[in-house]
């Protein structure tokens, strides 16, 4: 009999993920954090001293959702810090080899997405109002780092992730920083949000 390919990872807490039915148990915060913020946005082709991480990007989508819903309840605002928690295993593809991979990835996503929001209080699928608000806050943050830091000319951001609302971004620029101090800032962040 054949032996089936490993489908779990190994993390630096010790837990066992399995990729293929990731348990709400097996997961930890300081996984999530400690991962998301070596993970490069942009495939790394940003400038600056360092990568733009997953771990930053997801602090600025959560600043900037609520900016969008400054009402929410503090659950979507969690939900919002985690919306690509599952990237610290399965990391950053950009959305070109996420097409050519096919529906299989976002059954991936789905299922490890399921499992993160489960274990820090969430339902597994988040509403689709809420939803729609986080992933306009992904596409301000998108437009922000294709500008500043991506090279894109302000045309070609408003192309691909549309023209956002100025009042959203006002104060709010992209810092590259080293990925342990990105890694606490995520790790504190998850905690505020908790209490």
């Amino acid at each position: 009999m054949a032996q089936q390919p490993r489908a779990w990872q190994r993390m630096l807490s010790g837990r066992r993920l399995d990729l293929l039915d990731p348990t709400p148990v097996d997961i930890e915060i300081e996984d999530i954090a400690h991962g998301l913020a070596f993970v490069a946005r942009w495939n790394g082709q940003t400038r600056g001293d360092f990568a733009y991480s997953v771990a930053e990007h997801s602090l600025l989508v959560e600043t900037i959702f609520g900016r969008i819903a400054p009402n929410a309840p503090i659950k979507w605002r969690l939900a919002a810090l985690l919306h690509d928690a599952p990237e610290y295993v399965i990391g950053d593809m950009i959305s070109p080899v996420k097409a050519a991979v096919g529906p299989s990835y976002g059954a991936l996503d789905e299922r490890l997405e399921a499992a993160v929001h489960i274990r820090f209080g969430l339902p597994a699928k988040v509403p689709a109002s809420v939803k729609k608000q986080i992933k306009k806050a992904d596409r301000v943050s998108a437009w922000m780092e294709a500008v500043q830091i991506a090279g894109f000319d302000v045309s070609e951001a408003d192309k691909f992730f549309g023209k956002p609302d100025p009042a959203l971004m006002e104060g709010l620029e992209i810092t590259l920083r080293p990925p342990v101090e990105v890694r606490a800032d995520f790790t504190a962040r998850h905690e505020q949000l908790l209490e």
